[in-house]
């Protein structure tokens, strides 16, 4: 446990704990502002499409640098 010598460095540290503790609250309204935008139905779609869309591109340039093609089979 800290001792202090004087009013003033209470004063001090006390002054030093309610900033930090301002800090701390908005750190979390930022936190939950980001998450907020972050998990919206908007961005979750386009998250979604864009991740499909960079697939078919990865997949459509693997085939053609291995020279591979869609095989159809029949059902006789």
């Amino acid at each position: 446990m800290k001792e202090y010598s004087s009013f003033d460095e209470i004063e001090r540290d006390l002054k030093i704990l309610k900033l930090q503790t301002q800090i701390d609250k908005e750190e979390i309204k930022l936190s939950y502002e980001l998450t907020k935008y972050n998990i919206s139905p908007l961005r979750l779609i386009g998250s979604m499409v864009g991740s499909v869309i960079q697939k078919a591109l990865v997949l459509k340039g693997v085939s053609k640098v291995f020279g591979l093609k869609k095989v159809i089979t029949s059902t006789r």
